[in-house]
């Protein structure tokens, strides 16, 4: 970047690496077009502002000057302006974005192309190590089939990017892919500029978000994008690359098993939402499934255009003449819109009669297809003609690219998984069983009587309405969608605040009731959600209790001996802070898998991850990882959600790259984990006493004092949060304070604040302490040696680098109780980051991390006004006791640009 001028002198110009050369031109070139339509779609006026606001930013950063004058300029904004100051400064960092992603696929592409050495962390270089550490081919491939990764998409409460700027950033991402070698002609990349020039103008002139508050269908339809216009895609290539990486490190061409599939809580998810229930669980699938025909219809097209061998010059198997006999005679109606002329091509006579059956399919009329098996036999099929008749080079690989995503996506996209808080179902049955007390009775008692109600569901009449109703309705809908959409439809039924037996048992007992049965067992996988630390610490008995309980055990035995556990990271570090979270979910992985294994029942546990590191985000490869020796066996089930979806999906090159690093890691986990450690046993002392400390110092803030609540509202914008249209779900489960408050919104409060609490309270007073009982050089092997450690502390410095206490002042100062509060919290600050600097022996954060370094300076001068914006923004809101809606509009403006900034927010 150019040097500029600030107050105190020339500005220190960031560097870049020469490896990052093109990133700097990208950077440039995209601001320096962002600069052009600001002037032409605003004024010159607002440019020079923005630059002038931005110099002084980046002197603040880059020279150390003091933030009074930047937060000075910024307090004297008129409100008119306010908004077109921050879209401004948005408009800069989301170009930022984009050109660090394309970057990320320059990276891809120079490993591929060098072909010296894959890149790390891809497929061949994860099956090179696996080699070279002693797996045989025959090893692998006898593992394979035990290979499961399955992403689970929830709705996106803290990440607000519309479908119509979505489509935009991608015409973008397209020019910048097309030059990304700058290989382009000048011609080309005059059309190139313009494109990019009219996305960047057009979503300049399109709000950033809707007038009305998302629906849950709105929600299905925004993670459909992802599903069915980017992975959708992306599947076949990842398949392709697997068994070239395969063929590359062994030698051998393989059949791949089916290793992905993809799960949605969209429309499923009702713990604490009114707005779900039976209903959404039908639309959202039917969405789901429209959307998977219209995208097979396109490729049946495709393959048409294809597949058009002749009679006269190569056979087809009879097998096809008879499909297109019997579907013939199904719809005469698409047999006489076939053109005689083509008469000589069956492959392409037969893709039209199914392409008829899928849009009978989706209308439900009569001779659609019963399921996506009969499609799937319909396309192998074909695939044994093309084989049997010289067809391998002859279209078979597109075939093949279809059959990937019918195996995968099915005619439902995303299996559904049901959410519902424990406390609905007991709810439900006191009201069927007629027992008001039912949620209070002994433990023993309500198991007992929910054997009952499992071996014999003899209930009265069911009600017309309210809770008992609305549970069993959503049980029906399942029996109705198994039933019309298939077995793999549905996901999991996972039970919040799951704390006893009772609680699985409850939903056995509940289907039953409904007549959600099929072979005299419930078919559903019941998955206990255990969320809070005190939770994570009881699991062990709770599933003891479950795995030698003869109902349920009857019960798991017709689910094939497999048992799900989904662990929360969000409510467990809101309830007690990161490093009490973290152990918490560490050892109760270790302890649930011995059990499991002396039960015989194989676990798998599915990983309730958010964005934000304070809510389990950070890089999924270090995770897995970092997991307990032996728990990831195979298998990895978690959650994307919030900006990590948009990040980690939005772009089909780079979500290939996501998955095959996760599957990698999977496998690396999986066939040769760690060896054994002789210090560990000290180290898991060392990290439970540490977990005691922090959990202690962050709850004598958090929970134990009564006026932090209230410290908690002014010094964040959670009372701008709540009002944002960006999610169908209540902020809150119940009324109440900080403690029924959700945790996406609490986490996200903190982040646009700039403090990053929640990752790193209670950490620092942790780490001093373990630094004065272990001393500096234990503490440090700990986190050299151990990924458990490791990989907490990467991800606390993290949220620290992206921390800036200075701006998180002026948010504090607008609280009464600032005195109070402020100083602990500063102290603690620097407790960590000092702590974390002397563990690691580093001068500054992210020392080992340069290219993240370099990603947060880049926004820095950015963000940093649109925070110090919403600071004076909160200001005058608060003072027209909220009523001011022009102030509100830019405050949401404003919260929008931070978490756009700033990402891992939610």
């Amino acid at each position: 970047m150019n040097a500029l001028n600030g107050a105190s002198g020339p500005l220190r110009e960031i560097e870049f690496s020469e490896t990052d050369a093109l990133l700097r031109d990208d950077v440039r070139r995209l601001g320096a077009m962002v600069g052009d339509m600001l002037a032409e779609q605003v004024s010159p006026a607002l440019l020079e502002q923005v630059e002038s606001v931005r110099r002084m930013a980046i002197a603040r950063r880059e020279n150390g000057e003091p933030i009074d004058a930047l937060a000075q300029r910024l307090a004297q904004v008129p409100l008119q302006d306010a908004d077109a100051l921050v879209r401004a400064f948005a408009a800069y960092f989301g170009a930022t974005n984009l050109a660090e992603r394309v970057h990320r696929i320059r990276r891809r592409r120079d490993h591929q192309r060098a072909g010296d050495a894959p890149q790390p962390g891809g497929l061949e270089a994860v099956l090179r190590e696996l080699r070279d550490g002693g797996v045989s081919f025959e090893e692998f491939a006898a593992f394979l089939p035990r290979l499961w990764v399955q992403p689970v998409f929830t709705a996106h409460p803290t990440e607000v990017v519309r479908r119509a700027l979505l489509e935009k950033e991608h015409s973008i991402v397209e020019r910048l892919i097309a030059d990304i070698d700058r290989e382009r002609t000048p011609p080309e990349r005059r059309a190139d500029q313009a494109r990019i020039r009219l996305a960047l103008t057009s979503a300049w002139q399109t709000s950033e978000a809707p007038p009305e508050k998302p629906t849950v269908i709105d929600e299905v339809e925004h993670v459909g994008f992802y599903l069915a216009h980017v992975l959708f895609r992306a599947l076949p290539v990842y398949y392709e690359a697997f068994a070239d990486a395969v063929e590359t490190v062994y030698g051998q061409r393989i059949e791949l098993p089916q290793v992905l599939r993809f799960g949605t809580w969209v429309g499923g998810d009702m713990d604490g939402n009114p707005n779900v229930g039976a209903d959404t669980i039908r639309a959202a699938l039917d969405a789901q499934r429209l959307q998977a025909l219209a995208q097979y219809r396109a490729d049946l097209r495709a393959l048409a255009s294809v597949l058009t061998q002749s009679l006269s010059r190569v056979g087809v198997d009879d097998a096809i003449f008879a499909r297109i006999d019997e579907y013939g005679r199904q719809l005469p109606k698409a047999v006489a819109g076939f053109k005689p002329r083509l008469a000589d091509m069956p492959y392409r006579h037969l893709l039209d009669l199914m392409g008829a059956k899928l849009t009978a399919t989706g209308a439900r009329r009569e001779h659609g297809y019963a399921d996506a098996e009969a499609f799937i036999a319909d396309l192998e099929l074909i695939d044994a003609s093309l084989v049997a008749h010289r067809g391998e080079h002859a279209g078979r690989f597109a075939l093949q690219r279809v059959l990937w995503r019918a195996r995968t996506f099915g005619f439902h996209l995303a299996a559904l998984d049901l959410r519902q808080d424990s406390a609905v179902h007991e709810e439900a049955l006191g009201l069927l069983t007629g027992d008001a007390e039912w949620a209070s009775l002994p433990l023993a008692t309500r198991v007992a009587r929910l054997h009952e109600l499992i071996v014999a569901p003899a209930l009265p009449a069911m009600p017309a309405d309210g809770v008992a109703r609305s549970t069993l309705d959503v049980f029906g809908a399942v029996q109705d969608v198994r039933r019309t959409q298939g077995a793999h439809a549905i996901g999991l039924y996972i039970i919040s605040m799951s704390r006893s037996a009772a609680d699985a048992l409850a939903v056995l007992a509940l289907a039953r009731i409904a007549g959600c049965v099929e072979a005299d067992a419930v078919p559903l996988d019941v998955a206990p959600l255990f969320e809070t630390v005190a939770d994570l610490e009881a699991a062990p008995a709770v599933m003891r209790a479950l795995f030698e309980d003869p109902v349920y055990r009857r019960h798991l035995a017709a689910r094939g001996n497999r048992q799900t556990v989904m662990l929360g990271y969000s409510d467990s570090a809101k309830d007690g802070g990161l490093l009490a979270s973290r152990w918490a979910l560490q050892r109760a992985q270790v302890e649930l898998r011995a059990l499991a294994e002396q039960a015989g029942v194989r676990l798998v546990f599915f990983h309730g991850r958010g964005g934000s590191v304070s809510r389990g985000g950070g890089k999924t490869e270090r995770a897995i990882n970092a997991a307990p020796r032996g728990t990831v066996d195979g298998h990895l089930r978690a959650t994307e959600q919030g900006e990590v979806i948009h990040r980690k999906y939005g772009i089909r090159a780079l979500a290939l790259r996501n998955l095959e690093q996760t599957t990698g890691a999977v496998l690396r986990a999986s066939l040769r984990p760690r060896k054994p450690d002789s210090r560990e046993p000290a180290w898991r002392e060392a990290a439970a006493e540490l977990a005691a400390v922090s959990r202690a110092h962050y709850r004598a803030l958090v929970h134990e004092r009564d006026d932090f609540s209230d410290y908690f509202r002014a010094a964040t914008p959670i009372d701008v949060i709540e009002r944002l249209h960006i999610g169908s779900r209540p902020s809150r489960r119940r009324d109440g304070g900080i403690r029924n408050l959700r945790a996406i919104p609490w986490v996200f409060a903190w982040s646009q604040n700039r403090s990053g609490l929640t990752a790193w309270y209670g950490v620092g007073q942790a780490l001093a302490q373990g630094i004065d009982r272990y001393g500096l050089a234990a503490m440090a092997e700990m986190t050299r040696d151990w990924p458990f450690f490791q990989t907490m502390l990467d991800d606390v410095e993290m949220t620290l680098a992206k921390s800036d206490l200075d701006i998180f002042e002026r948010y504090s100062q607008l609280s009464d109780a600032h005195a109070v509060f402020y100083p602990d919290i500063a102290a603690e600050f620097e407790r960590t980051r000092g702590a974390i600097r002397a563990i690691r022996g580093e001068q500054d954060l992210l020392s080992h991390d340069p290219r993240l370094r370099l990603s947060i300076r880049l926004r820095n001068p950015y963000v940093d006004p649109i925070s110090l914006l919403q600071v004076e923004l909160l200001r005058r809101w608060r003072a027209s006791d909220r009523s001011d809606e022009d102030v509100l509009r830019a405050l949401l403006i404003t919260v929008n640009g931070i978490a756009a900034g700033i990402q891992n927010t939610g």
